[in-house]
């Protein structure tokens, strides 16, 4: 999910599923499972944050990564990735019938499926056309936007039928790459219900025009952040997927209910899936234990009850996620941090002191990928380089931390704070940018709530002072702490949003292809402390324009060793479903969890 990677984007309690390859091959079949399909009956699903934002194309200062899991239900992507368990694309959920790639892999042609909105009229390429002049229109302030990446690298896009339309690019691709990670972060948009510049406007072709364009996406932007309409304002009642919303409370609650009109193969069974927000685990989990036709997520710390939860008629679902789990570091951050930050061995010492096998065993209930890089080897295992192998590149060292500290100048004094007692930018001192004097103290945010992140922070705090790394820790809500915590760079990094120094951003998910597109290279939106190197911002774009494994290989082991973030374990989630609940797994991890179309009651 490139699209929107917020901090603990899609961390909810279905996002599950593992897969073990990454191609944009043609599974051609979602996964049933077995039992007599009984139509309706409810479901309530527990989510870890609410969603503020509806229209699909969400600016870059919206980071609400929940907002995603609430849109896409109703408007999914062009190229629908995951299939059950598998990382490919699914061709059958996808909208287009054909996609092929000619003249060196520059020109793309959509062949679009026969299907059709919810108000009955038909999906066609003017619908992409829409799509594409409105992100065009956006530019960098689309949240999806990556630089040199769609729209940046789009030469022209025509409509030669009203079921085909062709996008001409300034260079080649990787087919596999541009369809797995570029493709599937797009939806179509009903152009003949949104293309226009207020409520009581007509519909006309305002998008076709700079100016217009402009003022419809002002226009639907407005519409879209208006949580009091999200159930009840007529331009959201146009939807292509297979759910509708009939209800939006003002705690973040939602209900879908089923498009009847849906063109897809797997029309939705239930008649409700209802979506409830929590503060805290715990809660959840109460009400988990009260029973009834809910479905969420089982702390790591409760999973020696799991017994207890399937003799009370539950089912358990394992599986480990597809995304990597990171604590930002602000490069920019004031007072001197962001010159701390910039050495890498700073990084490399913070690292050697986080004990992440432990805390795989202690935080994790022994379930988890143990983080040691940018690609999660229980989800990837055939593109897990061995510098992410065993303990990894960084294994929990405090000697090896101590030994770099002191010999590039610092004073360690783990009874209080280490400070800087060689300024100045020689081999055996402190670094470009520190002065004498300087501290090693850093406020960590993270989100509250979760009894095994506070676990976690404690425990990185207590390693971190044997190296008198003074770590003070502060527990925010989830949309408390992306309000406070933007993207950072050379070029815009305000005080409201950049003071910050460390933040723990939860897992990020990943698309098809863990390029690490969008997080690593220079000036990605999901790249939030601003980390800057040439080097990587090659590799990465090396494994956008090539295929073989070495290419990929070198950027996985570059980015392990460069630490742009400071890796952390990845959790697995354990998550209680009614027994009788059918077609839930194995799960689609590329969909958020949100492939509920396939969920049924047995007979």
């Amino acid at each position: 999910m490139r699209l929107m990677r917020p901090a603990a984007a899609v961390a909810a309690a279905l996002t599950l599923t593992a897969a073990c390859s990454s191609s944009s091959g043609t599974s051609g079949s979602s996964a049933h499972a077995a039992g007599t399909p009984e139509r309706g009956g409810t479901i309530t699903v527990q989510w870890p944050a609410t969603p503020n934002f509806i229209f699909p194309l969400m600016p870059a200062t919206n980071t609400d990564g929940y907002s995603e899991n609430l849109q896409f239900p109703m408007w999914p992507y062009l190229v629908y990735a995951g299939d059950g368990a598998q990382s490919v694309v699914n061709p059958r959920e996808s909208l287009y019938s054909s996609l092929t790639y000619s003249n060196g892999d520059q020109t793309i042609t959509v062949v679009l499926k026969p299907w059709e909105w919810s108000d009955g009229q038909p999906i066609t390429s003017r619908d992409f056309t829409f799509t594409y002049n409105l992100i065009k229109s956006m530019g960098q302030n689309w949240s999806g936007y990556l630089p040199g990446l769609f729209p940046d690298d789009v030469k022209s896009v025509t409509a030669p039928s009203s079921s085909t339309f062709v996008i001409n690019l300034t260079r080649s691709y990787n087919p596999d790459f541009y369809t797995d990670d570029v493709l599937s972060q797009i939806p179509l948009l009903p152009q003949h219900a949104w293309d226009k510049e207020s409520m009581t406007g007509t519909v006309g072709n305002y998008d076709e025009t700079a100016k217009g364009a402009a003022s419809v996406v002002n226009f639907l932007q407005k519409q879209g952040s208006q949580l009091g309409t999200f159930a009840t304002n007529p331009l959201w009642r146009v939807v292509d997927g297979p759910w509708k919303l009939s209800a939006f409370t003002s705690s973040g609650d939602y209900t879908y209910v089923p498009n009847t009109n849906y063109s897809g193969p797997d029309k939705p069974h239930l008649a409700e899936v209802i979506n409830d927000a929590y503060t805290t685990e715990d809660a959840a989990y109460d009400v988990l234990r009260a029973g009834g036709d809910v479905t969420g997520l089982v702390p790591p710390n409760d999973v020696k009850q799991l017994p207890e939860l399937e003799a009370e008629g539950y089912r358990i679902v394992r599986q480990p996620i597809p995304g990597f789990a990171a604590m930002s570091l602000n490069f920019f951050a004031p007072g001197g941090a962001g010159a701390i930050f910039s050495q890498l061995y700073i990084r490399q010492a913070m690292e050697d002191l986080i004990n992440r096998p432990e805390l795989v065993q202690q935080t994790e209930g022994g379930f988890g990928d143990p983080g040691n890089g940018p690609v999660p080897t229980l989800v990837y295992a055939n593109l897990g380089s061995s510098a992410e192998q065993g303990q990894g590149m960084y294994p929990y060292s405090p000697s090896t931390a101590i030994s770099l500290l002191k010999s590039h100048g610092w004073a360690v004094n783990p009874s209080g704070v280490t400070t800087c007692a060689s300024p100045g930018a020689g081999p055996s001192d402190c670094g470009t940018g520190i002065a004498a004097g300087a501290k090693l103290a850093f406020t960590l945010i993270y989100s509250s709530g979760t009894p095994e992140v506070d676990e976690q922070q404690a425990a990185i705090a207590t390693w971190w002072q044997q190296a008198g790394i003074k770590l003070t820790l502060k527990a925010e809500p989830f949309n408390t702490e992306v309000a406070t915590t933007g993207t950072c760079s050379a070029s815009s990094h305000p005080a409201s949003t950049c003071s910050w120094q460390l933040w723990d951003q939860g897992y990020m998910p990943y698309s098809l292809d863990p390029t690490g597109s969008g997080e690593f290279n220079t000036g990605g939106p999901y790249n939030f402390g601003g980390y800057s190197n040439p080097q990587l911002d090659q590799l990465v774009n090396e494994t956008e324009y090539g295929s073989s494994p070495q290419v990929f290989a070198a950027y996985e082991n570059y980015a392990t060793q460069q630490l742009p973030q400071l890796w952390l374990p990845n959790p697995g989630f354990f998550t209680a479903i009614p027994a009788n609940l059918q077609g839930f797994a194995p799960l689609n991890a590329f969909s958020g969890g949100l492939n509920s179309q396939l969920w049924y009651y047995s007979k």
